[in-house]
């Protein structure tokens, strides 16, 4: 149902994702290694959702820690359509790397 509205399919994965599971913090190469896409692909993504608040990033040393922005005016509505959409998926630990 999410392709309907997002047509990048690294997009679509990365939504779920942090949509899915708000606690979950990553960095950009241990995301491309869970949803197994290009770190490259992963990095513009993560960039274009952060400068759209959809993400929040923090840095640990030089690597940049992306994690769900709670107060995104629109979470609880996507978090509806993608666990709507999404039907037996693994849940991922609460941080990667």
């Amino acid at each position: 149902m999410l392709d309907l509205f997002v047509s990048s399919r690294v997009r679509r994965k990365i939504i779920v994702v942090f949509a899915k599971y708000p606690d979950f913090k990553t960095h950009a190469r241990g995301l491309a290694k869970l949803i197994k896409e290009d770190p490259g692909n992963i990095q513009r993504e993560l960039e274009r959702m952060a400068e759209g608040n959809f993400l929040i990033v923090t840095k640990k040393g030089k690597t940049k820690i992306y994690q769900t922005n709670k107060q995104y005016p629109i979470l609880k509505e996507l978090q509806s359509i993608v666990i709507k959409s999404q039907k037996g998926t693994t849940k991922p630990s609460k941080t990667i790397g």
